[in-house]
């Protein structure tokens, strides 16, 4: 039940999905806390600690039964969200509370806990920005020859294809998902290196025996179904790794603001839409608009994303010395919100991309009236093989051209310049071509079959690589 009374982050109640919340909840969050401290625990008995299997056992047994009020009671006592745990789960299983934590601080928890959590929030990422990727694969084959004005500095210049403009928004997902593979590579848990980093406290309960505390943090790490961990580390994991990884994301949501602005234009031009349902309402004043919310939403999270980044450098900047306790509560807020941000965006980017509606015939119309200018060099050379002066035809074609020009921009009239160059003796070697010389397939390249080729080489192996992870749905919740 929401409490209508108090603040609700939006990105809970309107825009990330169920499963990234629960990834970034408490639930989750300090279950592995008390995953970690039985990791903990159980291999510490394992090299010889004096904790019994019984101990351990009891432990096992309350992984996910948290007394969240007891905790909550505990912390305004102590002051101290790690201390309130231990203490909570100490009263869950009573035989081991004076073992729980033994040579820790509150960072084996936190940290590794964090990146973890990471880890897997990373993987609700990928799997929905392999679909976002496999929708606009078909989106782009499917419209792979269909003529559209490419524009340059927002002007009309040479044809591209609806298709192959496409794979321009793919291929920026393309990159992004390299980043995100080369961010898997470099996840790694903090592992047992104490208050520190420098272990002291596990070699005083090993008695000094250095082998037995390198032999406990790789247990522990293996008990948690990891492998890698940091070499050094002071308090905490290094928090620049935390900007690597909202960089990653940022990177996502760039690409994602290129294409919902690119829609937002197409759609004023009224060439390409977004998803527009029955009973939708595009403006509470202006009854016939069809608004492109769904972009709009994209675009205006994207913005949010775009400005985390810096957040989490001054973070990793002021890390004084071996740990300085300020980037706590910051980072309990960044980096739920980075990835809560980005899932939102992701969700609403399955949604457009599998729902674009195509107006063909409005593309076609747009091309007619600005063809005519860009065949203007083709005609030309037509007529100069048909025995023409390529400097007179050249200036003809020019005066022509203004005359047409004058006919659009000062009169408000379509372009008329095929009229014209009909009307003109000059040109009258391909009066009677013109309509093939002026065919919108002929002016669009390579673009059909570089979109296929470009999907063959660089998208198709990715998608069959994460075929598992296909068949999502774009959720747009409100």
């Amino acid at each position: 039940m929401i409490d209508n009374n108090i603040y609700q982050n939006p990105l809970n109640t309107r825009y990330a999905s169920r499963e990234m919340q629960e990834n970034f909840g408490d639930q989750k969050r300090f279950a592995l806390w008390r995953k970690l401290w039985i990791a903990l625990a159980e291999s510490e008995m394992e090299l010889g600690l004096p904790i019994t299997k019984e101990q351990v056992a009891e432990m096992k047994a309350h992984v996910t039964d948290i007394d969240y009020a007891k905790a909550e009671e505990y912390e305004k006592s102590f002051r101290h969200d790690v201390m309130a745990h231990v203490h909570t789960f100490g009263d869950a299983a009573p035989s081991a509370a004076n073992i729980i934590h033994l040579g820790a601080t509150s960072c084996f928890v936190d940290c590794n806990s964090e990146i973890m959590i990471m880890k897997d929030g990373l993987d609700i990422i990928l799997k929905k920005l392999v679909n976002v990727m496999d929708k606009l694969k078909k989106f782009a084959l499917a419209y792979k020859g269909v003529p559209t004005l490419g524009f340059t500095h927002l002007q009309p210049a040479q044809l591209t294809t609806v298709g192959k403009r496409a794979t321009l928004w793919l291929q920026d997902l393309m990159l992004d998902y390299e980043s995100v593979c080369n961010l898997y590579e470099h996840f790694r848990l903090r592992g047992v290196k104490g208050t520190t980093g420098t272990q002291a406290s596990f070699l005083d309960l090993f008695d000094g025996d250095g082998e037995k505390v390198k032999e406990l943090e790789r247990r522990v790490v293996k008990k948690l179904g990891w492998e890698k961990v940091y070499g050094v580390t002071g308090q905490t994991y290094p928090r620049k790794f935390d900007y690597n990884v909202l960089c990653v994301l940022s990177q996502i949501a760039q690409s994602a603001y290129k294409f919902s602005n690119d829609i937002r234009i197409l759609q004023n031009m009224k060439e390409v839409e977004e998803p527009f349902e029955k009973k939708q309402i595009g403006s509470s004043a202006m009854a016939y608009k069809r608004n492109p919310m769904r972009c709009e939403r994209m675009g205006s999270l994207c913005r949010f994303m775009l400005s985390l980044p810096t957040n989490s450098a001054f973070t990793a900047s002021t890390q004084w010395f071996e740990r300085t306790l300020d980037d706590s509560a910051n980072r309990r807020i960044v980096n739920a919100q980075a990835f809560l941000t980005v899932d939102a965006i992701l969700n609403i980017y399955m949604n457009v991309a599998e729902n674009l509606v195509v107006y063909e015939k409005v593309i076609a119309k747009h091309i007619a009236a600005e063809l005519p200018f860009m065949a203007t060099e083709n005609i030309m050379m037509e007529c100069v093989k048909a025995g023409g002066n390529r400097q007179e035809l050249h200036e003809r074609i020019r005066e022509l051209s203004m005359e047409a020009g004058k006919h659009v921009k000062v009169e408000g009239k379509e372009n008329n310049l095929i009229d014209l160059i009909k009307a003109d003796d000059m040109f009258a070697p391909v009066h009677d071509r013109l309509d093939d010389i002026l065919d919108a397939s002929k002016f669009i390249g390579r673009a059909p079959k570089q979109t296929e080729d470009f999907i063959a080489a660089e998208i198709d192996p990715i998608l069959n690589k994460h075929a598992a992870l296909l068949g999502e749905k774009g959720d747009v919740r409100v």
